[in-house]
């Protein structure tokens, strides 16, 4: 669990409200019809951070690894009314750098935010191959 003013992140899933994750994915350009069944199995298979603002939850994030050499960082949102005050940073520095996966190789996939990751470290690569 990580502190900052008054919005802590716990790093456990027992702590992601399901249905709060839904609704902010479902303002998501990647996620917007995704099913609370397909949320909840993408949960139990991830490490998640969840952003909370005292009982409320504002953010999310969880990252796909096998704690050896890869992570696949996904789903990082904010609450829109939450947005502009420095807590997607806040989250995303706390992600990189956990201890789990901080020397393992990261990646993730985005249409948006580049420059929020650039300072972490990622680059654009045309060496990724995917499956829609």
């Amino acid at each position: 669990m990580y502190s900052k003013d008054n919005f802590i992140i716990h790093t456990t899933r027992n702590h992601v409200d399901i249905n709060r994750v839904k609704e902010l994915l479902s303002q998501s350009y990647w996620a917007a019809n995704r099913t609370l069944k397909d949320i909840k199995l993408s949960i139990k298979h991830s490490e998640c951070f969840s952003l909370y603002d005292g009982q409320l939850q504002v953010g999310f994030a969880r990252v796909v690894t096998d704690y050896s050499t890869f992570g696949y960082i996904a789903d990082v949102i904010i609450d829109p009314d939450y947005r502009r005050i420095g807590l997607g940073k806040w989250m995303v520095e706390l992600v990189v750098n956990d201890k789990r996966w901080c020397s393992k190789f990261l990646l993730l996939a985005t249409d948006d935010s580049h420059n929020l990751y650039q300072k972490y470290g990622f680059k654009q690569s045309s060496k990724l191959m995917g499956i829609e």
